[in-house]
């Protein structure tokens, strides 16, 4: 099976040469070096490092970064969408998860770290030499950033952290941290922004084993015991940093929404294949209406999808961050992931149950997108607030 099309030649709106050889090239990796093995490494709970290095030998964490520091030096929504999308038609999404980390890391570090700061850890990341991971998300919280507990007080040239994280995709591999601590009062503006390395003193790791889904990703829980970070690894201003990254978390839930319409689009073309394959009752399993109408709806909430992420993405190149869409349309499109994967399960019958198959490793994953990135219930909330509410 080929790729899924929304229209009938097949071409996508926005699509220049420069925009489709950069997919291609994505495409070719994801082909190459990815779905060969995507069973084993799931299985083994992990993949290959060299992995991040042919993805920076790529560009793949370049955009909105300076070319001096090894980035691309420019940014296109479609472009990033167009990686994460190929990505998420990998067929296991705990790959493209971990690859991610450093795209959601390195735009703040960009935006507000100093020169030394940048000098030091933009390049080894760019190349995919040194993993970098973001540390928001806490325990006892969740969504709920504005009440993280995890606390950094100054003593004298440096701020001693102790708290924790959890969920931290790259987070045992990972080589620099962008962690989120309380050095104010409640709320948002109470947060600010530290780089911590690895092996610093008072800083450890905890990896997150048995997961539903996403074998392969790296996650982990980190802890700050007393741990001392230079006042000179502050990313951004104090009590600020944290308001001063709010859009690096709407281009995180783009990402999601286009990882997600790659993984709904493996769902209908490996149904499509299966049912054209598979006979029952004297004929295809394509040939019966009900299998028929599944399909047809599957490809009908990929197409909205897919318009409302090219609408979404139109507007971010041109200067806006439409904050509501952007919620909708990851709530919306985790859904229709979730509507994908299940019928893509009843089409397979017992054959999708079997693990180890791409529609069982889709049905268990497809939850933690709902999740990840900004819970469903929280993007509902949001969406709402946005309206004026």
């Amino acid at each position: 099976m080929g790729p899924h099309k929304t229209n009938s030649s097949g071409k996508k709106p926005f699509e220049t040469e420069e925009r489709g050889a950069f997919r291609d090239s994505v495409r070719r990796f994801v082909e190459q070096d990815i779905k060969p093995y995507v069973d084993e490494w799931d299985e083994a709970g992990e993949f290959p490092w060299k992995l991040h290095l042919t993805a920076g030998a790529l560009g793949l964490y370049g955009f909105g970064i300076d070319e001096k520091y090894g980035g691309l030096g420019f940014d296109d929504c479609f472009m990033r969408a167009a990686m994460s999308e190929e990505l998420g038609r990998c067929g296991a999404n705990g790959v493209p998860a971990s690859l991610a980390s450093c795209n959601i890391t390195t735009g703040p570090i960009q935006a507000l770290a100093s020169e030394a700061i940048k000098e030091r850890v933009l390049p080894e990341v760019m190349s995919g030499a040194k993993g970098a991971c973001l540390g928001v998300t806490e325990p006892s919280g969740g969504s709920d950033v504005a009440n993280l507990k995890t606390r950094a007080t100054r003593d004298g040239d440096y701020y001693v952290l102790n708290g924790s994280k959890t969920f931290i995709t790259g987070g045992m591999n990972g080589t620099y941290f962008v962690v989120a601590a309380r050095t104010g009062g409640e709320g948002l503006r109470g947060i600010s922004l530290f780089l911590v390395e690895k092996g610093a003193p008072g800083f450890t790791q905890e990896a997150i084993d048995r997961k539903m889904g996403w074998w392969c990703s790296d996650t982990a829980t980190l802890f700050f015991d007393d741990c001392r970070v230079p006042v000179s690894d502050m990313i951004g201003e104090e009590n600020r940093g944290f308001l001063a990254i709010m859009n690096n978390f709407n281009l995180e839930r783009v990402a999601i929404i286009a990882q997600v319409l790659g993984s709904s689009k493996l769902c209908l073309e490996e149904s499509i294949g299966y049912a054209q394959e598979r006979e029952t009752f004297g004929k295809p399993l394509v040939k019966h209406q009900v299998i028929r109408h599944k399909i047809a709806e599957m490809s009908a909430r990929i197409d909205a999808v897919e318009a409302y992420l090219d609408s979404i993405c139109w507007r971010i190149n041109e200067g806006d961050m439409p904050v509501a869409e952007i919620c909708k349309a990851k709530f919306f499109a985790t859904k229709a992931f979730e509507y994908c994967a299940g019928e893509a399960m009843q089409i397979f019958g017992g054959a999708g149950y079997v693990r180890g198959t791409l529609v069982e490793r889709m049905y268990r994953e497809v939850k933690v997108l709902s999740i990840g990135g900004g819970s469903e219930e929280i993007m509902h909330d949001l969406a709402v607030s946005q309206m004026g509410l």
